[in-house]
């Protein structure tokens, strides 16, 4: 992999950082309802309330069907919560911006662009000069070990290449927050595991907030400051677990005692609340 050059890959004029006792993100009193085709009122979310910190790496868990991508897609403003209130930076969320950004686990690449041209799409959208564009896609780029295959397209790629692309895309628009919705759920196992690895180094770089939807107990553990585990239908915050593990994580802390112990108090959780489900 070839050196490039340090640079500050901040925009011009970055988001202002919140002081340390203002969270990032706040959820509050979020619901989500639909009809029914039949007739009455499905609830996918019941009054889900937490707030996520500047620069912590947060993991929603749970069930499949709970609504954790339901509470992703809110947060990015693709979808409208029935009631309650969501804001980051201090902003309410009224429909997409650029201070999200999103990685879902389909790849969502513009096949007819370069691994180059995806990632700078954001920043030429915004009129940003081409020598800043250069500089800053240069820095994700390699970021993201893919400085050798800048000009490939994405048929060119790998599932694990194109998820580094699209992780590499939305930080280079400078989000306050990262989105990432089971961004390694369509990957092999290996590659699975060096892209939560490539995502840890990433993330330690950059220290952007992040939360993160995975049905992984191990992944969340590995991953997160917090663990906020879901209980299913409605979907609602169960639980919340600050992760006891030093870091930098390897994959060798699996075998912790720490980690063991909060594996099984997670699973226990959602355990318990599939049986109430049944």
């Amino acid at each position: 992999m070839g050196s490039v050059t340090a640079v500050n890959p901040r925009l011009v004029a970055p988001t202002a950082t919140p002081t340390h006792s203002a969270p990032r993100l706040q959820v509050d009193k979020v619901s989500l309802r639909y009809p029914k085709p039949g007739g009455g009122v499905f609830t996918a979310l019941d009054q889900v309330s937490f707030e996520v910190p500047d620069q912590q790496f947060a993991v929603l868990v749970g069930p499949s069907g709970c609504g954790k991508s339901s509470l992703l897609y809110l947060t990015a403003g693709l979808n409208e919560p029935t009631e309650g209130q969501i804001h980051v930076g201090g902003q309410q969320v009224q429909g997409p911006g650029a201070d999200r950004g999103m990685v879902f686990q389909s790849y969502t690449l513009f096949p007819w662009l370069t691994v180059r041209q995806n990632v700078e799409f954001g920043l030429k959208r915004r009129g940003m000069a081409a020598a800043r564009r250069k500089e800053i896609v240069d820095y994700y780029v390699n970021e993201v070990g893919l400085a050798g295959f800048a000009d490939h397209y994405a048929k060119q790629l790998s599932g694990g290449m194109m998820q580094r692309v699209a992780i590499a895309r939305a930080l280079a628009n400078d989000p306050q927050i990262l989105l990432m919705d089971e961004p390694f759920g369509a990957l092999d196992s290996q590659t699975r595991l060096q892209m939560q690895q490539l995502l840890l180094r990433v993330w330690g770089n950059s220290k952007k907030t992040v939360l993160f939807v995975t049905h992984d107990i191990d992944e969340a553990i590995l991953l997160g400051d917090r663990v906020y585990v879901m209980g299913a239908r409605p979907g609602r915050i169960k639980q919340i677990l600050d992760v006891p593990i030093e870091r930098p994580r390897t994959l060798d802390m699996v075998m912790e005692r720490s980690f063991i112990e909060m594996k099984r108090n997670i699973f226990g959780s959602l355990h318990d609340d599939l049986e109430e489900v049944h």
